[in-house]
């Protein structure tokens, strides 16, 4: 009973994960710029694979899967959202400027942009 049970919540979080990674590549496919493409990437990507990666860790019964498949989810939530935050500072100091659906550019109105001396 109990383990058809953690099948069939193994298989929804499969599921949804699969649906936020779909999402997360629509995203890259149909945005605008570079920063809302890595937003929804770096999101909703993390999202999904975290949703999948503890799904495997629902259902199998093996300690050695479990630790790994937690190992994976711990590393996708602390290294997605950092690297895509890095990411979008460097293209931006390199000279990619965010479409005209920005309303407020807090980056350059702080002064936060390295001289160019």
């Amino acid at each position: 009973m109990i383990v058809e049970t953690l099948y069939y919540l193994a298989g929804i979080m499969v599921i949804v994960g699969a649906l936020f990674s779909f999402a997360a590549a629509l995203g890259i496919v149909r945005l605008p710029d570079l920063y809302t493409r890595m937003h929804s990437g770096s999101k909703a990507g993390t999202v999904g694979s975290g949703l999948t990666l503890l799904a495997i860790a629902l259902v199998s019964f093996d300690g050695s899967v479990i630790l790994r498949a937690l190992i994976g989810f711990v590393f996708f939530m602390l290294t997605a959202p950092i690297s895509a935050h890095l990411l979008a500072r460097a293209s931006y100091i390199a000279g990619y400027r965010p479409t005209t659906h920005f309303v407020v550019d807090d980056l350059e109105k702080s002064g936060g942009l390295p001289s160019k001396e």
